[in-house]
């Protein structure tokens, strides 16, 4: 088996989205023919976790099967238990998508070291962008990168010289507004001058939309139409901003297998 592409999803923040992009991320790619695994590593709340489970169990239901990865929850904290969950899921996966917890501990960082791509989510505010650079409370303009701004750095970095490959580093804005506002502006353009600075690709995530709580109980996604039942306009302009980001993730292989992913459903 060739290299392993890893996909990690950190942000200090709760509230981001972050597990329900990492879902909705692993099961795309399945959906277009990669072998995925899914490593959760918030062992208290199982967010991941319980939205595979409840997929297997949608699964077992409809006794039917639909695109699914295989997934683990990190019980045992410790870097050498992170090394061996990884190495189980490479046996069968050539892409390892990794949903760090909300806040920052030593596994967390140990993943990131990990990531061929790390995925920042995080809300259309100011609120948000504070976790990754301060901002001018009258310009507006970026002050000055933060302290997971200058981690994340220091973790590319520690990477490049142990391993000689780079990092892409992709910050997504989730839940963004569908109506234009002076903040919906002023957020992108001190995002766009932090990306410069710091060295990240800012990609639009996923929008505010009541159908992603939905889904979680039967573990369904926005590719899912088949399963879902009764969809609307806004269902379909949902799984086109899911096709978006997945194509602006730029995963490796990914351009030879994006046909199945829109015919999905």
């Amino acid at each position: 088996m060739g290299h392993v592409h890893y996909i990690v999803f950190a942000n200090e923040k709760g509230g981001t989205g972050k597990s329900t992009t990492a879902v909705h991320t692993a099961i795309a790619l399945a959906a277009s023919g990669h072998k995925v695994g899914v490593l959760d590593l918030d062992h208290r709340q199982r967010t991941t976790t319980r939205y595979l489970e409840n997929r297997d169990a949608t699964m077992k239901r409809l006794d039917k099967a639909i695109p699914q990865a295989s997934y683990e929850v990190l019980e045992d904290q410790t870097e050498e238990a992170l090394a061996a969950a990884l190495a189980r899921l490479e046996q069968n996966a050539d892409v390892i998508v990794v949903d760090t917890p909300g806040r920052d501990d030593a596994i967390a960082r140990a993943a990131i070291l990990r990531a061929d791509t790390l995925v920042t989510p995080m809300n259309d505010s100011f609120v948000d962008l504070d976790l990754i650079g301060q901002v001018h409370p009258d310009t507006f303009k970026i002050t000055r990168p933060s302290f997971y701004a200058e981690l994340i750095w220091n973790s590319r970095t520690q990477r490049a010289k142990a391993t000689g490959k780079s990092v892409d580093w992709v910050v997504l804005r989730n839940r963004l507004q569908h109506i234009q506002s002076h903040n919906l502006v002023r957020v992108g353009a001190a995002l766009d001058e932090l990306a410069r600075r710091v060295g990240f690709r800012v990609i639009p995530g996923l929008g505010e939309r009541v159908i992603y709580r939905e889904l979680f109980p039967k573990g369904l996604t926005l590719l899912d139409f088949h399963e879902i039942g009764e969809v609307g306009l806004g269902h379909v302009a949902a799984r086109q901003e899911l096709r978006e980001m997945i194509s602006s993730l730029d995963i490796p292989g990914e351009a030879a297998t994006n046909e199945p992913i829109a015919a999905a459903g």
